[in-house]
This record gives C-alpha cells, sequence and structure tokens, in this order.
C-alpha cells in the first residue's frame, strides 16, 4: 500500500485534519457529546492510517515505542493526580469541587484535565495494540 501515491497523497492530506478533529472532540466534550476515550481513538486513527500507508518503521518514526509508554504512564499519572489532589484538598476522590472550591470552576478544570488524560491514555493504547497486532503479523508473515 505503501507505493500507491493516491493513498499515500489522501494520507498526507488527511492527517492533520484528524488531529484537529480529535483534538475539536477532545476539548469540546465538557459542553457536548465526545470526550476523552473519542478524541484518543480518533487521534490513534490518524497515526494508524500514516502507518498503514508508509509503513510500521515509518509509524514508529513519529512516535517510538518509549515515547508511547511514556505517554500511557503520562495519561493514566495526570487522571490519579486529579483525584489525589481533590482528596488532599479535602474532598473525595475526584472530587472537582475540591479543586478550587468552586462548584463551576472546579467542574470545569476538573472534568478538562481528567479528559486529557483520559484521551492521552487511549491514543496510546491505542497504537500500542495496533503496533503489537500489525508487527505479530508483519512477523508471522516474514516466518
Amino acid at each position: 500500500m505503501n507505493q500507491n501515491p493516491v493513498f499515500r497523497v489522501v494520507a498526507k492530506i488527511l492527517f492533520a485534519p484528524i488531529i484537529m478533529f480529535g483534538l475539536y472532540v477532545q476539548f469540546h466534550g465538557d459542553f457536548g457529546p465526545g470526550g476523552g476515550f473519542q478524541a484518543g481513538v480518533i487521534i490513534a486513527a490518524a497515526f494508524i492510517l500514516h502507518a498503514l500507508v508508509f509503513g510500521l518503521q515509518a509509524g514508529r518514526q513519529i512516535i517510538s515505542a518509549r515515547v508511547n509508554l511514556w505517554m500511557m504512564v503520562l495519561g493514566v499519572t495526570i487522571y490519579g493526580a486529579v483525584g489525589i489532589v481533590s482528596m488532599a484538598k479535602g474532598g473525595l476522590f475526584l472530587d472537582y469541587t475540591a479543586l478550587t472550591g468552586s462548584v463551576g470552576s472546579g467542574q470545569h478544570i476538573g472534568i478538562l484535565v481528567v479528559e486529557f488524560g483520559v484521551g492521552l491514555t487511549v491514543t496510546s493504547v491505542m497504537l500500542a495494540l495496533f503496533h503489537a497486532f500489525a508487527g505479530f503479523v508483519e512477523d508471522r508473515a516474514n516466518d
């Protein structure tokens, strides 16, 4: 597939808009449909499209396995840190109101940060799963 010029051009054109749409879903999720999980899948789809068209090695050049692992760790850490901070401020785990003391601003800030952590985690897990299965199939084909 990486030799087809139509696929290559279309993948290059669509890569940035797919990521932009994923970011829109990410940051619009507290006002309407969407959020971290949906955005994570959409953003991962852009990187998976790139890897399908240009090859697994080209996909790993954009986000290496090491960076992907750190993205997973960072996403889960962000999610957990919001809960720990809210507990440290006297609230329950993920009690967003405790973050600022105000219901409106605490809920808004809390859900944005938590959804960002979820989006980062979902993106990196989807990429890890894709590369694990695609690499397995590629290895089996070479046997």
